[in-house]
């Protein structure tokens, strides 16, 4: 039985798809009070990791155990969700982390995250840590100005980057999950392509068959609006990602997506989803459709991590 933890977020709500598609007992565990949809069998137990006792009745007899922690999980008694999951009988975890705890782990952003990486390294179990890059579904914090004014305000317009489809994440946290040899490994995740926020606006406005504007944002613009809902910390390690030269330091040590796909095709999904094209739902959510759908891509997208 597998425990994905972080069920509503856009990574755990795939895998428990694709773990249930093919045939796994599945426990989706999410802390919100409102019911959760899940897949044909798979069973949902609300549990909130700031509370670790109450993760046991999930863990109990399961053989692995996917583990998303919120923000970088500073708030966290990490030793102590460890120590259950290992009561419980797991055996192995598979950590989402990101890509800043290998290439900025010194940073107030991110350096909880990377004791957490070291804290599951240490825990006796089995274990394999995914650090994905800047997730393509990010686009969909554009849906509400592109509705309410066909604009888009970003900073570092013209830097690209290589964004992930959260369902390939999912697909090798799939992977990991069942098959032994990727024990003791951390895989670097990344798109195929770079892609600057400028194209990306360019493909919506393809999509969506209208024109979008773009103004390209200052990093003092952009501190000013992200810090309205995120702290200090947080935002200066988020520009830093978007539009810092990144420190070379994972390069030798830990695989990356294209590495990882040429040597363990047993990890990688088939193909890459190809993130310069905006997916179906950032294209719903953009569009003008009523309030009824709004809230409904609000609650399916409210999980949407940043990561880098």
């Amino acid at each position: 039985m597998f425990v994905v933890v972080g069920a509503t977020g856009n990574v755990g709500r795939a895998l428990s798809s694709i773990l249930a598609a093919s045939g796994e007992a599945v426990t989706a565990v999410s802390r919100g009070r409102r019911p959760l949809a899940v897949p044909d069998g798979v069973r949902h137990h609300r549990a909130d990791l700031e509370q670790p006792e109450s993760l046991r009745p999930a863990l109990a007899g399961a053989e692995a155990l996917f583990l998303l922690v919120e923000g970088a999980g500073a708030h966290l008694d990490m030793r102590e969700i460890l120590r259950v999951a290992v009561a419980g009988g797991v055996k192995r975890i598979v950590l989402q982390s990101s890509q800043a705890a290998g290439t900025r782990p010194d940073s107030p952003s991110h350096a909880p995250l990377r004791a957490t990486e070291d804290l599951v390294r240490h825990s006796g179990l089995g274990w394999t840590i995914l650090r994905p890059g800047g997730f393509a579904s990010n686009a969909l914090a554009w849906a509400e100005p592109v509705r309410g004014n066909r604009m888009v305000a970003a900073p570092f317009g013209d830097v690209g980057l290589p964004l992930i489809d959260p369902a390939d994440i999912a697909e090798v946290a799939a992977a990991a999950l069942r098959d032994h040899p990727h024990d003791g490994r951390t895989y670097e995740l990344t798109g195929p392509a770079l892609s600057t926020p400028r194209e990306r606006v360019a493909d919506l406005a393809a999509a969506l068959g209208e024109p979008i504007g773009f103004v390209d944002q200052t990093p003092d613009e952009a501190r000013e609006q992200m810090l309205r809902f995120m702290p200090p910390p947080v935002v200066e390690g988020t520009l830093a990602i978007l539009g810092a030269r990144r420190p070379n330091v994972s390069s030798g040590s830990v695989p990356t997506w294209p590495t990882s796909w040429a040597g363990h095709r047993a990890l990688s999904p088939p193909g890459p989803r190809v993130t310069s094209t905006p997916s179906a739902d950032t294209s719903r959510c953009c569009r003008s459709e009523g309030v009824r759908h709004e809230r409904a891509c609000v609650r399916r997208h409210a999980g949407v991590r940043r990561s880098g």
